[in-house]
């Protein structure tokens, strides 16, 4: 049973957030500790007992970051798994959708433990909706970028960020990525407000009329922009080349609009990304509030019937131990996946949405994952698995690709398809292209982006490759997805 002080604190955060439901979607929020339960109220009045049963977490041996988490629950009598933020969506489990932001052993070794406000005590923070609930009201909410779904490099909530740059292996704690970092080509990709919403600070300037919780959640800086939605949700957009000279403090912007320009401006790691993150400033709505389920429900209203390929977060794995692919994640909206097909740069394929493997050479690997859905739909991602020779950061030498292309949507036979890529810890070599039709290019990045174009003189998906050596024998691949549309297609 909870303490009395946890009782009070969750019967209080569920009426609220149970009342907040009638009028408009959102999540109820509730920070349990393991034993502890809640009693959830659907819409129908129907009641639903949840209880915290235990935590799990899996750490790497190089920084003992958390790689994967779960949480065990009991919902009325049922039990289930929740995996932990990242690349995970809700799940239903006996009439409730459920999902788990973050647990306990995140804040340990976190560079900032504060961010995501979880309660004293509290094991795990869990999410709540009913069934059939949308994940916030339709109407309320975009997604930020114009561009194709995974149309590069991302890094979502929770992921331990590995900036590609490389982090100082003798610093103990770890970025856990907070926000949801979305890669894109720099100086041309518009960044979309993804709600209604007050400008409450843009390039540097700083609304004088926040409450504290507000300015709490507010780091101002020359490339970010913050909004506050009529949740009382804080967005922060981070690293625009350009922020639009209509974006200032006090205007009110509509769900949307164009904002900027993503770049690789700030703290940026110096790869091309907008940096998205939203806090929720009061009760039990404190702290980080993980987008990533938000994402893929605006991306799926603006793309309905969409097929997703999943195959990340990045994986990191000593050479010869063996390592875990995981496609499960993937979505089909409204249809049934019924492949996996995996192929491996050492020319051997696999299926199945999950596949174990092992890599006895040191390098940043791109593996292809290929789902079809039962309308015949098919579509690809890669799962990048960074490979060292040692037990810790310090032989993490080889180099890592950044590859990007515009534009991603809409593109016809014998457009102009523009690319970037970008290696990280190499000083010598070049990078080589493989457009995927049959021809090649180079090109020679030096501390930025170098770029290339191509154009495809056939419709399909093309699976582009860029490969780079470095001195000391290890090299590293990237990838990109390109679909060419038939000249008649008008989606």
């Amino acid at each position: 049973m909870l303490s009395n002080h946890s009782a009070l604190w969750c019967g209080v955060a569920c009426l609220i957030g149970w009342m907040a439901t009638l009028s408009e979607a959102k999540p109820v929020i509730v920070d349990l500790a393991v034993g502890e339960s809640v009693v959830y109220k659907l819409k129908d009045g129907a009641e639903k007992k949840i209880t915290l049963l235990a935590v799990h977490e899996t750490r790497d041996v190089f920084r003992h970051a958390v790689r994967y988490a779960e949480v065990q629950v009991d919902v009325d009598g049922t039990q289930a798994a929740i995996p932990v933020a990242l690349y995970n969506l809700p799940r239903v489990v006996n009439g409730v959708k459920i999902d788990a932001a973050v647990t306990r052993g995140y804040l340990g070794n976190s560079s900032d433990p504060e961010i995501w406000a979880l309660q004293p005590k509290a094991d795990a923070r869990l999410r709540f909706w009913d069934p059939d609930q949308p994940l916030l009201e339709p109407g309320t909410f975009g997604y930020p970028v114009k561009q194709r779904w995974f149309a590069s490099d991302t890094q979502m909530a929770n992921d331990p960020c590995f900036v590609d740059g490389g982090e100082d292996p003798d610093r103990k704690s770890i970025y856990y990525h907070y926000g949801l970092d979305i890669g894109g080509y720099d100086h041309w990709v518009p960044v979309l407000a993804a709600t209604d919403g007050e400008v409450i600070s843009a390039a540097g300037e700083v609304s004088e009329r926040l409450t504290e919780n507000e300015k709490a959640a507010v780091s101002p800086r020359y490339d970010v922009v913050y909004l506050k939605d009529a949740r009382g949700w804080v967005y922060r957009y981070s690293h625009f080349s350009a922020i639009l000279p209509h974006v200032q403090v006090g205007q009110k912007v509509k769900m949307g609009e164009w904002i900027g320009i993503l770049g690789k401006e700030g703290a940026s790691g110096g790869w091309s990304h907008l940096h998205f993150d939203i806090q929720g400033t009061e009760g039990s709505e404190r702290g980080l509030i993980n987008g990533y389920p938000f994402l893929v429900e605006a991306y799926l209203r603006e793309h309905p019937g969409a097929l997703l390929a999943v195959a990340r977060p990045h994986k990191l794995v000593r050479a010869g131990d063996e390592v875990e692919l995981d496609g499960s994640n993937s979505i089909s909206d409204g249809h049934t996946i019924v492949s996996y097909e995996w192929q491996f740069q050492d020319g051997t394929t696999a299926s199945g949405p999950k596949v174990k493997r092992s890599y006895s050479k040191p390098g940043a690997y791109s593996e292809i994952l290929r789902v079809k859905d039962s309308q015949g739909n098919e579509d690809v991602d890669f799962a990048v698995v960074h490979v060292l020779a040692g037990e810790n950061t310090r032989d993490y030498l080889h180099p890592s690709i950044h590859a990007t292309y515009y534009p991603t949507e809409g593109i016809k036979p014998g457009d102009e398809v523009y690319m970037k890529a970008r290696t990280f810890r190499v000083q010598g070599g070049k990078e080589h292209w493989d457009f995927g039709d049959g021809s090649t290019g180079v090109t020679c990045s030096m501390n930025d982006y170098a770029s290339i174009s191509h154009h495809y003189d056939k419709p399909g998906l093309y699976i582009v490759t860029v490969t780079r050596d470095s001195d000391n024998g290890t090299s590293a691949t990237a990838r990109l997805k390109i679909i060419v549309e038939s000249k008649q297609s008008t989606d």
